[in-house]
């Protein structure tokens, strides 16, 4: 594939979002300025355009080869993760699964299969999906913060909470109760009767294995609650100097294990953008368009110590008993993709503060 054909490709490809008006759920405002997390679902980002010149293995390759196609698939791979840096710990994407109701936690968009199976834990047999499969994961929630550090531990912490919870569930979480066997009642009226005699003795004691896996794996209601018991967390570490670059005496040997870390990220980050500036010069032969830091802008659009939520259903907020007052809420557009979407009426502003005190509608 010449790359006079694989501008005209990326030209078509951009015309028809164009066209569709599908263009505008990637980009900032009305710019042709490109989301960094959005972009990195595109075909074209997994399998970027290769000069066919380029040396594959020794030699340039046919692009129909095997090898070509490979080392197409890696160049993918390196640019979602250059791209992903841009905004990475600024964002946290929180998917659901329809038939367990278990939580996932991502720093991008979509769903990574590695990042899905790393966060499932064995409860018994079939509570561990072979492979991830995207028709059962649907958006959630997604939680916006103003500065990385405090993003990505957040993040640790919701996973920790999450991890303890499966592992070491509280005993009223996997307790029969009146309740619980209320719910799982027959309908059938001939049923009820033997329904009642197998359960009658054990109000107060243990689930059955399966029906105890049931119930750790339902991290709905309990990953609400968690999100709201970090950002209370972290607003004391925040007042204690979190994420303020100020540490208290180190070693000379950590100093230089700093220095020298500081060195590689710095050098990543290098390579990072020599990357995504190439990809953004490929994008341009065909369009006007730029790569940036959508920080401050639409839905990004997050205060100095503020955290901004966006939630598929508002009511799942709920859940939490309270919320700091330094938190915004809002809602996440309709998809009928996999893919978390952007925020619904980005120029309306925020619909709740704090508390989840509704705000007053204008006449």
């Amino acid at each position: 594939m010449s790359l006079r054909r694989q501008a005209s490709r990326i030209g078509g490809f951009l015309s028809q979002l164009e066209n569709s008006n599908s263009l505008r759920k990637f980009t900032i405002k009305d710019s042709k300025t490109l989301d960094p997390t959005k972009i990195p679902s595109w075909s074209l980002v997994r399998y970027p355009p290769v000069d066919p010149k380029t040396v594959i293995q020794g030699k340039p390759r046919n692009p129909a080869s095997v090898a070509y196609k490979e080392y197409q698939k890696l160049e993918g791979a390196r640019l979602r993760k250059a791209l992903n840096r841009i905004t990475h710990g600024r964002n946290i994407f929180v998917y659901n699964n329809l038939r367990t109701n278990q939580v996932v936690y991502s720093l991008t968009r979509y769903l990574e299969k590695n990042t899905v199976l790393a966060q499932m834990i064995f409860h018994g047999k079939k509570t561990v999906p072979a492979t991830l499969r995207k028709d059962v994961w649907v958006p959630f929630y997604s939680v916006h913060f103003d500065d990385a550090k405090v993003g990505l531990r957040a993040y640790h912490l919701l996973r920790e909470f999450s991890k303890q919870r499966q592992l070491a569930p509280p005993r009223e979480m996997v307790t029969i109760t009146q309740e619980w066997l209320d719910k799982r009642k027959p309908r059938n009226p001939e049923k009820v009767e033997e329904f009642e005699e197998e359960w009658k003795d054990r109000v107060g004691s243990l689930m059955k294995p399966r029906d105890r896996a049931r119930a750790v794996m339902d991290q709905k209601a309990t990953s609400v609650a968690d999100v709201a018991a970090v950002i209370a967390i972290q607003e004391e570490e925040i007042a204690n100097g979190f994420a303020s670059g100020k540490r208290g005496y180190i070693t000379r040997k950590a100093r230089k294990r700093r220095r020298h870390a500081r060195k590689l990220e710095q050098e990543a980050t290098e390579a990072a953008a020599k990357r995504v500036g190439e990809f953004e010069k490929t994008l341009q032969r065909a369009a006007d368009i730029k790569i940036e830091d959508p920080t401050g802008v639409g839905e990004y659009a997050v205060e100095a110590k503020q955290v901004k939520i966006l939630w598929n259903d508002l009511h799942d907020a709920q859940y939490a008993r309270s919320w700091p007052e330094r938190v915004s809420h809002g809602e996440l557009e309709l998809a009928r993709d996999h893919i978390l979407p952007g925020q619904k009426g980005m120029g309306e502003g925020v619909i709740a503060h704090g508390e989840f005190v509704e705000k007053e509608a204008t006449p």
